[in-house]
């Protein structure tokens, strides 16, 4: 469990109710657990989850908090049976009904570590369903850490508001992407070899709301053979993100930002309009 990036709110013990809500300079404190929600249902936190929320939140019993598990909705819960090291929240009411994201997948060429942390984390604040790493010619990382992408995910689904947690896959060549990719899912291929539509009207005209993916390259982009193979897929929409080279990262969140924008949920009125 990470420390959010802020301090904890301090509270008074003699507010309202409202200030046994464990809060952060980002909002109310949301915790992703693994276990079924429903009302009275006791879920024992992970020790990281524990740590943070006795000694770095100074929780206490009928403090509360809000907890998901990306198939329940979101509840909120009520800390109880503190001890030194653990405790247990106990579901009260559900301040959510279950929603999804858009059906929208990332396959991405492995980055080193940092640039990989920040896909995983902004790809999910954007509403990836799922992150796939894809092996290229040209890929230097060859060593994608799950666990660490799965770890950034889960924080950045916390601190976005989102229901659920982008299912994390095993890398695959690319290749065998193309090869097990559903033919009902377009794929929008970063293409800069310099004869692709931009992403925009690329989007415009394929249309739709329906299944997606996103496809991106390594450092040194896809090379000659790579391209082919992908162009000639049915499914493909190739595209070009503008006249100035991306960084890999940079290229994969400019991506789902403009799908997100033209056929996606940004589309919507967010909270509050």
């Amino acid at each position: 469990m990470s420390e959010h990036g802020s301090a904890p709110v301090a509270r008074d013990k003699g507010q309202d109710s409202a200030s046994d809500d464990l809060a952060y300079a980002g909002g109310k404190l949301r915790l992703f657990v693994e276990a079924g929600l429903h009302p009275g249902a006791g879920i024992v936190p992970d020790d990281g989850q524990a740590h943070y929320l006795l000694h770095v939140m100074r929780a206490r019993e009928a403090s509360r908090v809000l907890v998901f598990n990306g198939m329940d909705g979101e509840w909120q819960a009520r800390i109880a049976q503190v001890t030194r090291r653990s405790c247990v929240l106990v579901c009260e009411t559900q301040t959510q009904a279950q929603a999804d994201v858009p059906d929208l997948w990332l396959a991405f060429a492995p980055i080193k570590k940092t640039p990989a942390d920040y896909v995983a984390q902004k790809a999910t604040e954007l509403g990836v369903r799922v992150l796939q790493p894809v092996l290229t010619h040209r890929t230097i990382a060859r060593r994608v850490n799950l666990e660490r992408l799965r770890a950034n995910a889960v924080e950045a689904a916390e601190q976005s508001g989102r229901l659920t947690v982008p299912e994390i896959r095993e890398p695959v060549s690319l290749d065998a992407l193309l090869a097990s990719w559903p033919a009902e899912r377009r794929l929008l291929f970063c293409d800069e070899g310099g004869d692709a539509e931009p992403v925009a009207d690329g989007l415009r005209k394929a249309g739709g709301t329906g299944a997606w993916g996103v496809l991106t390259g390594p450092e040194g982009g896809f090379d000659t053979e790579e391209r082919a193979a992908i162009r000639k897929r049915p499914f493909v929409v190739p595209v070009t993100l503008g006249p100035r080279i991306l960084r890999a990262d940079t290229a994969a969140l400019a991506a789902l930002a403009v799908w997100q924008a033209l056929l996606g949920d940004w589309r919507v009125p967010g909270p509050g309009l």
